[in-house]
């Protein structure tokens, strides 16, 4: 499954990492402005926004979206940073451990936040804790730690590419213009897929050859 990324080209990664969310954001936004049942009608005892939730736009949908991009951009990832160890020259160790923790620790968050909030009701919280307290004492610290981790990831992925790429030792220095292209990988994708085509192909051929 992981080397099918290996073997996407950059295009059909940028279709399926940008082309599906957007797709689904503009249909969206178009049901909501073609909307034109009076306020009053639309609300009633239920609310405004559940009406328009559950009978023109379907927020529901919304996190399983976010979570179908989410596993596609990690998996995305993991296959850089996992796969392309096959490529590593022997005597070069790379922390493996220690990005495998803490790769998973936001995919896990943000699945769970995911969900979380497609089931959320403000009943469910303890009684006299606030949203916003709610807010600071558990999701703002969880938040910040994925961030780390994601950043983490994105620079031994990146660091992993250019290893293989230049088989020897590198420094940040080396492999700065990676992390950025992974950071913004909607461009990043563009440049560093090829290559990473590229790895794998002489991969799979010098295996076949030993």
């Amino acid at each position: 499954m992981i080397q099918l990324f290996l073997k996407a080209k950059h295009w059909q990664l940028f279709i399926i990492m940008l082309g599906i969310p957007l797709i689904s954001q503009v249909y969206f936004l178009t049901r909501i402005f073609r909307i034109q049942t009076p306020m009053e009608q639309l609300s009633g005892s239920e609310g405004y926004t559940k009406v328009v939730s559950e009978k023109f736009i379907l927020f529901d949908f919304f996190p399983f979206i976010t979570i179908f991009f989410i596993l596609i951009f990690f998996g995305w990832f993991w296959s850089i940073a996992i796969e392309l160890q096959q490529s590593i020259p022997n005597g070069i160790k790379m922390k493996v451990r220690k990005f495998k923790i803490l790769f998973f620790i936001p995919l896990v968050y943000i699945v769970l936040m995911m969900v979380f909030m497609s089931r959320f009701s403000p009943e469910i919280l303890p009684s006299g804790f606030s949203i916003s307290g709610y807010i600071f004492a558990i999701i703002l610290p969880l938040h910040l730690l994925s961030m780390f981790c994601i950043f983490y990831s994105m620079y031994f992925a990146a660091k992993t590419f250019k290893t293989a790429e230049l088989q020897r030792k590198v420094e940040f220095g080396d492999f700065a213009g990676e992390f950025f292209l992974l950071w913004f990988y909607f461009i990043g994708l563009w440049i560093i897929q090829p290559k990473v085509n590229k790895l794998y192909e002489k991969e799979k051929t010098t295996s076949y050859i030993e």
